[in-house]
């Protein structure tokens, strides 16, 4: 997987799902069979009540297993994914957004919910990012995501980078741009970032069940509302799919009043 250049995350859940399958049975996995799989399936769903992700994401393991490792053909095994929940995400409004970072003393936190929100960056990508990722002259950031090692850019905001710049002076930090204060030179946490979004949420009076990955949904839906292409929207999300993008159609608050039809616009 690291020569297929899988993420270092991927890596760890296609392990632990597998080490789960090997202690179920007590079994080498290659040893179990694809209907003593699809029993673990099984159990995982009725007991554990795991996810659809989480479900494909086992099948995903024991497919590089079967295939990759133990050259089976997958085509004889092959294993029925189940349909993905189809989930609309919570987004927040431009009031809400604008009253969890100005309630927010802690100038890095401060700094480091506004540049999440204002480009639509992962939790991931906001641990790894560096000050040098922060191009000011063309007002953009250089987003370099452990997600299948891809690399894009998204919007700059100049509010967000005024704090940015604000932040910089007061803590200077010597590795990742959000570094955790125990250990310098190592970045935040996830449940750290977690933390800090739920924390702006409960000082602003929000009763939503919103998560860090919320601020990238409300960045993209915000976007859409303001007429921005959903093209364009999905480069700067770095969606492989433009089917991703569109979910936020079903979110966004478009004021159809103000929408013209193009025959409107002719002489006739």
């Amino acid at each position: 997987m690291q020569i297929r250049k899988y993420s270092e995350r991927t890596i760890a859940c296609y392990i632990s799902s597998l080490s789960k399958l090997a202690n179920y049975f007590n079994l080498s996995p290659d040893k179990i069979s694809t209907e003593q799989f699809k029993d673990f399936l099984h159990s995982r769903i009725t007991d554990d009540h795991i996810s659809a992700s989480m479900i494909n994401q086992s099948i995903s393991a024991f497919k590089i297993l079967q295939t990759d490792v133990l050259g089976r053909e997958w085509e004889s095994i092959k294993i029925k994914r189940p349909r993905r929940e189809k989930k609309l995400p919570v987004v927040l409004s431009t009031g809400e957004i604008s009253k969890m970072i100005s309630l927010t003393i802690n100038i890095k936190h401060k700094a480091l919910l506004a540049l999440a929100y204002s480009s639509g960056l992962r939790r991931n990508e906001i641990q790894m990012i560096k000050a040098a990722d922060i191009d000011s002259e063309r007002m953009l950031i250089h987003v370099k995501t452990a997600k299948g090692k891809k690399q894009r850019y998204t919007i700059l905001s100049k509010k967000a980078l005024e704090l940015l710049r604000i932040y910089y002076k007061t803590e200077k930090p010597s590795n990742y741009l959000f570094e955790t204060k125990l250990k310098k030179g190592r970045s935040y946490a996830p449940e750290t970032l977690n933390r800090i979004v739920k924390n702006a949420a409960e000082k602003a009076g929000i009763k939503k069940k919103i998560s860090f990955h919320s601020l990238r949904h409300t960045f993209a839906t915000h976007l859409l509302e303001k007429g921005i292409n959903l093209r364009i929207i999905q480069q700067y999300m770095g969606h492989n799919s433009i089917k991703t993008t569109s979910m936020y159609l079903h979110v966004a608050n478009i004021d159809n009043s103000q929408i013209c039809s193009p025959l409107d616009d002719m002489d006739i």
